[in-house]
């Protein structure tokens, strides 16, 4: 008698799992076909990236080890056509290039190819290293405000960059003179965790001799 019961309960789960396919076959095979399409479309995708970045790889390439075979406006050209393709690492490589060459001078120009830099680099350390870089780019052409402003999500997070940050502001006030934040932006660091041994060593040192009463 339980046998009996037992194989009515298996067909009856069988029924009802053949029912429910049957109702909803459109829908499941839908459902599978959406699935494909989002990993091929997926591979696919990254298939590009990796070809657009390959693509770029050699570009850049063959520009820094064949600079005498092109112009200098061939070179800029192809530079900002690696930066503007978005592609962090060469986008990155290029924009050094172009400034440590001084290819491009305008600085309005180069602030905005900053920003484009910036705006595509998703990790967190090498976004603040950028920012870094810009505010020091420019800490002899814009003012005290506009350097903070570059500066501030780099000094105000908890970045590996955030020491370098506070001191190119001690620098940046030392320079002119603006000796009491040129202190501030010192003991700042001196104050901070995980602090580089040697950047410690060297601000207690200025902080001993520059502004001991």
């Amino acid at each position: 008698m339980d046998e009996d019961i037992a194989i009515i309960n298996r067909n009856t789960r069988i029924s009802k799992i053949k029912n429910f396919f049957k109702k909803n076959l459109k829908k499941i095979i839908t459902t599978i076909i959406l699935i494909l399409i989002i990993l091929l479309s997926y591979f696919f995708y990254d298939e590009l990236k990796k070809r657009k970045k390959d693509k770029l790889a050699q570009t850049y390439n063959s520009i820094i080890f064949n600079t005498d075979k092109f112009s200098q406006n061939e070179i800029k050209v192809k530079m900002l056509e690696i930066v503007n393709a978005k592609v962090d690492t060469y986008s990155t490589l290029a924009l050094y290039y172009l400034i440590d060459n001084e290819i491009i001078k305008d600085n309005n120009v180069i602030s905005e190819l900053f920003d484009k830099i910036i705006s595509i680099n998703k990790d967190f350390e090498l976004k603040n290293l950028i920012i870094f870089k810009k505010a020091l780019y420019f800490s002899d052409k814009y003012s005290e405000n506009q350097i903070l402003e570059i500066l501030n999500p780099v000094i105000n997070s908890e970045s590996v960059w955030k020491q370098h940050g506070l001191l190119l502001m001690g620098d940046f006030y030392f320079h002119k003179k603006q000796f009491n934040k040129s202190k501030e932006f010192f003991k700042k660091i001196v104050e901070l965790k995980n602090l580089n041994p040697k950047i410690k060593n060297d601000v207690e040192i200025r902080l001993n001799r520059d502004f001991s009463e």
